[in-house]
């Protein structure tokens, strides 16, 4: 089949809120059917609101693994205030923020947030009493009483931050008995939580129904980790390793790699229930979706850790991996000098490199001359945490001062980086993990050639050999159990560096991999080609993680010189600008592609056509993964409605559809 993803906030329709709505998701059913798409993928829903602020429109920093987010809730489905100029204001000031190109994520959740309360006053004594709401609130029970609690604590102390709400720091039974008592003075705050979880459960399994009733699957997406001040790390804070941050190394997206924040799994601890808390996360998932991807699926056989005083995805390791031991690292021939190869190699030689012209002032303020020429770092700034805790600017410092602090920052966390070996923790400082893309380090090139030689060869052998059947054996203790637990179709995002042993576990699991033309999984290819793709996969080629396919044409010339030569097989110099002819050959490649699904970002499917594709290809793009700061508020900017009678655009996808064979019934 053929699929389109796109996030639930970046649907439009004419008489929206400002932001794509659950309800919206009939609107798209409806446009797929028309034109044979079979699968709409989204983005989470989860409730992701911590701070109030425009922060919190990452999708994959939820507060709650069952909660859903507010601001996909259709008011309107609701119904009307009683208070006729606070309706009109609401309304009126839905039809500016519905005008916008972009989300403005605060000012939604402000508006709606104001509405929720006034229509849970209004309605208050008949939705306690619903026999619905009841029966959905014994359903749901075990995690809306203590999400609403939670809300609520968050609300007051003005922090999602549970280590700093004192006595309510950790929950228990009393605890959670006492702040939802139905006799409590309090007791609406924490209703009107239970309020908007139950429509929007309501009107998510309304569109989840009619997309079934209509034969469109919905595929949902499980982020890898969860949120570190989140109701789950608060109920249950033994399941996670909560003095660790779990990321990814260096790849395309990042040169430093990634750090998410997000505490990685206690998998040990999870195991003594069989893993009861996934299985019961996934079942909630069912209710609304057929099928669902694995964000990071990666995870399951081993996580990019990253210790809480480092900052930097480099500073990490695979947990679970297999350390070196300071007798093997011996008798592999390697001189092993622990500060020499596992504190940071600090010489007078490269510091200008770093600093330039700030290079006397680091060395005054920050760092310690222990020899001529040979430096440590200050003790209030030997980790990168520590970094940047003390560097971060005041919210009133000037342009310059920022611009100062930061290439200080920056400074610092290189040469706190430039160490060849982590310690692995647990270990009693006896055991060690090499440093990812150590090989770009001063400590590393200023070696002698042996010990280069007998290092590198330990590198290869940690990230590419010394674990993989131990990776193996984790992941089938794991993932057997979480299939068996629905019935979805499990889909797996299985980019960046994949063990060797991944691509069996998933075929022999039939879990679909994903096929990114760009990130092909044969190292000695540029391009992937769609017709070589396996059956159980997903073909796209781009997704909310990377531009479009217009914004990627563009970034590099001489990369899409190439591809207009060796995969769509043209003589010639390609254009500049990726005309629709060129997204289309791309699209039809995919389509004709052996994957069970080729899916595609609305964006590129819209690239087809001159009159409907945006202007500028980089405004298509939703996510930029280097970014931790990123701003999540792409908007479609076309109305669903409008869509749906573009009749020639329409029907060209259709058509291409069939003649691809993507609407027969097997």
């Amino acid at each position: 089949g053929t699929g389109i993803a796109i996030p639930v906030f970046s649907l439009r329709r004419k008489q929206g809120y400002g932001v794509g709505e659950f309800t919206d998701l009939k609107l798209l059913i409806d446009w797929s059917n028309e034109v044979g798409i079979r699968l709409i993928q989204i983005l989470p829903v989860n409730d992701t609101v911590a701070r109030h602020t425009w922060q919190d429109s990452y999708p994959y920093a939820a507060i709650s693994v069952f909660a859903l987010h507010p601001i996909y809730i259709n008011l309107l489905e609701i119904g009307k205030l009683n208070a006729g100029i606070s309706q009109q204001i609401i309304e009126e000031h839905a039809f500016y923020l519905n005008s916008r190109e972009k989300i403005d994520y605060e000012a939604v959740m402000a508006l709606k947030s104001r509405f929720f309360k006034l229509i849970y006053d209004q309605t208050r004594n008949e939705f306690l009493n619903d026999p619905e709401f009841l029966s959905f609130f014994d359903k749901n029970e075990h995690w809306l009483r203590p999400y609403a609690a939670f809300s609520y604590l968050r609300d007051l102390f003005n922090t999602p931050d549970f280590n700093q709400w004192g006595e309510y720091s950790k929950a228990s039974d009393d605890l959670m008995a006492q702040l939802t008592n139905k006799e409590a003075p309090h007791y609406d705050d924490i209703a009107v939580h239970y309020f908007i979880q139950y429509h929007a459960h309501k009107q998510l399994l309304e569109a989840s129904e009619y997309a079934r009733s209509k034969g469109v699957v919905l595929k949902g997406d499980i982020p890898i980790g969860i949120y570190r001040n989140s109701v789950d790390a608060w109920l249950f804070p033994q399941l996670y390793h909560m003095d660790c941050q779990a990321g990814a190394p260096p790849d395309d997206f990042s040169t430093k790699g990634q750090n998410w924040r997000f505490p990685t799994y206690n998998w040990e601890e999870m195991s003594k229930d069989n893993y009861a808390w996934w299985q019961q996360r996934l079942r909630q998932l069912s209710e609304y979706f057929d099928a669902f991807r694995i964000d990071h699926i990666l995870g399951f056989f081993r996580i990019w850790e990253i210790p809480a005083t480092q900052v930097e995805g480099l500073m990490g390791y695979f947990n679970p991996s297999i350390p070196y031991y300071r007798d093997e690292l011996l008798n592999r021939g390697i001189w092993f000098d622990e500060k020499r190869m596992c504190q940071p190699y600090i010489r007078e030689h490269f510091l200008w490199e770093c600093f330039g012209d700030l290079t006397d002032f680091v060395k005054s303020n920050y760092l310690v001359e222990y020899e001529s020429g040979r430096y440590d770092l200050h003790s209030d700034y030997n980790t990168q945490r520590k970094v940047e805790e003390r560097l971060s600017p005041e919210p009133d410092a000037s342009p310059e001062m920022r611009n100062r602090l930061e290439r200080i920052s920056q400074g610092l966390n290189s040469l706190l980086s430039e160490v060849i070996f982590l310690h692995a923790p647990g270990t009693g400082g006896n055991a060690f993990y090499p440093r990812n893309a150590l090989h770009l380090t001063h400590s590393y090139q200023e070696l002698d050639d042996q010990n280069k030689h007998y290092i590198n060869e330990l590198y290869l052998d940690y990230f590419y050999s010394r674990n993989e059947e131990f990776w193996r054996e984790k992941a089938m203790t794991k993932l057997p159990i979480i299939k068996k637990a629905t019935n979805m179709l499990l889909c797996g995002e299985d980019l960046g560096m994949v063990p060797a042993c991944v691509p069996s576990v998933m075929n022999e699991m039939g879990i679909l991999s994903l096929e990114v033309q760009r990130m092909p999984k044969d190292p000695n290819t540029v391009f992937g080609h769609p017709a070589n793709y396996p059956y159980l996969s997903v073909a796209t080629p781009s997704s909310h993680d990377t531009s479009t396919i217009r914004g990627w044409w563009e970034e590099d010339g001489g990369r899409s010189q190439r591809f207009y030569n060796e995969i769509l097989g043209h003589y010639g110099s390609a254009p500049k600008e990726c005309t629709t002819s060129i997204v289309r050959q791309i699209i039809i490649q995919h389509l004709y592609s052996p994957s069970m699904w080729a899916v595609f970002p609305i964006q590129d499917l819209l690239g087809m056509d001159e009159n409907l594709r945006l202007p500028n290809p980089h405004a298509e793009r939703i996510n930029q993964p280097g970014n931790p700061n990123h701003y999540w508020r792409y908007r479609l900017h076309l109305n669903l409605e409008d869509l749906m009678n573009q009749t020639e655009f329409n029907n060209f996808i259709r058509a291409q559809i069939k003649l691809s064979g993507r609407l027969d019934v097997y």
